[in-house]
């Protein structure tokens, strides 16, 4: 595996993400699914998947990336987060057996996109760094037959992977699940730099289309304090074009005892990011229109509708406004 290092004391490191495990013969790593074999680290979910998946990709959520478009998804077992939170629990903490699971090559999913018309191929339920190899082997079969890719990630990726993961990912949606060290270390048993580092990374070195979406948890990482420090830090370090989504939390994994996050909190985040200058902001986890609409940026008028996961796209013409001509920030 290119990604690791044989230490002195019989142990093997997986460099792929920041923890950086270090493991004797027979042990697994925090994301359960990288294990030292005879002084390798063999990914063992390869070519095993939860299923196959048609989305539109809008659930990704991607709302400037090929709009209207179907997706073929498809995840694994296992993830290096440790999310109190989590949403898709029973895929990222399972210790089910991965070849009890579907068994898909990359060529064969790839050829299964092409027949039910798909754009593209997400990697997304639980996080594709930890099925590295999968992802990246399907995404060079997808460039060659014009299959677009996109990931689902949390970002917690090392400097050198990275560099070969995003260069085969056409889009990307990064969970930046609060603005808060604290946060991070208490909910998420994880560092925010290190995330931080891959979102700059994506939008400032690579050509992938890069998407955010903040989980609000009411009580958590909702405080006006912090909504303002994330959306100035994205003003900042990514520019006034990234799309933001903020979506609601529902009661899962180990926050059972935690409330459905309001629509209310999601409109008062949402006018606290267009108030810092983001252009393009959205609510998630709710049927909601209004901020759920991209409009132009110069003249404001509605190009793409949403209503759930429909989407009207006729005032949206080649990447331009249809009334004043101006480009839309995306991939269309």
């Amino acid at each position: 595996m290119k990604y690791q290092k044989i230490l002195k004391d019989n142990k093997t490191q997986c460099t792929i993400c920041p923890r950086n495990c270090k493991l004797a013969q027979g042990q697994s790593g925090f994301c359960s699914v990288r294990k030292n074999i005879k002084g390798d680290i063999v990914m063992t979910s390869y070519g095993y998947n939860t299923g196959l998946a048609v989305d539109p990709i809008e659930k990704k959520p991607l709302y400037h990336f090929y709009p209207g478009s179907k997706v073929l998804s498809f995840g694994t077992l296992g993830c290096n987060m440790g999310c109190q939170f989590c949403q898709n629990w029973h895929i990222s903490k399972s210790k089910k057996d991965p070849t009890e699971l579907n068994h898909t090559e990359p060529a064969k999913i790839v050829e299964i996109a092409k027949e039910l018309g798909c754009k593209s191929v997400a990697f997304t339920y639980n996080d594709p760094v930890v099925f590295f190899e999968y992802a990246v082997d399907t995404a060079k079969i997808c460039r060659e037959n014009g299959i677009k890719t996109v990931a689902v990630t949390a970002g917690c990726i090392n400097p050198e992977p990275r560099e070969e993961f995003f260069k085969y990912m056409d889009a990307v949606n990064i969970d930046l699940k609060a603005f808060s060290k604290d946060f991070y270390k208490k909910y998420c048993l994880a560092e925010m730099e290190p995330i931080l580092d891959t979102i700059k990374y994506v939008k400032n070195k690579t050509n992938c289309w890069l998407e955010l979406t903040t989980l609000l948890i009411e009580g958590e990482n909702d405080s006006n304090e912090e909504l303002n420090k994330e959306c100035k830090w994205i003003v900042e370090n990514l520019g006034t074009e990234t799309p933001l989504h903020f979506s609601a939390f529902h009661p899962d994994y180990k926050f059972m005892d935690r409330p459905q996050t309001k629509l209310y909190t999601l409109l008062r985040a949402y006018d606290i990011a267009k108030k810092a200058g983001i252009k393009h902001v959205y609510t998630g986890n709710v049927n909601d229109t209004k901020t759920s609409t991209t409009y132009c940026t110069s003249c404001s008028k509605p190009l793409i509708i949403r209503m759930g996961y429909e989407t009207v796209t006729e005032n949206l013409q080649s990447g331009h406004c249809r009334f004043c001509k101006a480009k839309c920030a995306g991939m269309f």
